[in-house]
């Protein structure tokens, strides 16, 4: 299959919030439907315009995944469930290391496959917060990239 990895124009933000919200639906099974609905406007409407946003696109165009990044921070990675395990996640933090630097993440603690992901990557835990950054008891991973 054909991929490419580029831009997102703000007129493209609503596809990116459905990607998300498939893939956390997909994933994130420890999350209520409440905070899907309490995180899916901040997406929209803070978090994409705080990050280089990025995309990975099929050969429709159309946005099947995407990453943030602040600094070296990887601060998002989500791709749609029909496109998982097609080494899309791997294309996407690959990008993020070599085009950014990116040496962080921070995962939640009961997202297992995605721990394993990064770990598989070299990244190592080096500290625990049992709550996210809105305050919500999700326990957060913060790992950084061995050298």
């Amino acid at each position: 299959m054909t991929y490419s990895i580029g831009r997102v124009s703000k007129a493209e933000y609503t596809q990116v919030v459905e990607v998300w919200e498939a893939s956390v639906r997909a994933t994130h099974h420890f999350l209520r439907e409440e905070d899907i609905k309490y995180f899916k406007p901040l997406i929209l409407n803070k978090y994409l315009n705080a990050v280089r946003l990025r995309c990975i696109r099929n050969k429709f165009e159309e946005i099947i995944g995407f990453m943030g990044v602040a600094d070296q921070h990887l601060e998002m990675l989500f791709i749609h469930p029909a496109y998982l395990r097609k080494g899309l996640g791997t294309n996407l933090l690959t990008y993020s290391i070599n085009k950014f630097s990116v040496n962080k993440v921070d995962v939640n603690e009961e997202n297992d496959h995605a721990v394993q992901f990064y770990k598989h990557f070299g990244f190592i835990t080096v500290g625990r917060w049992e709550l996210d950054s809105s305050g919500k008891s999700y326990p957060i991973l913060h790992m950084e990239l061995k050298n």
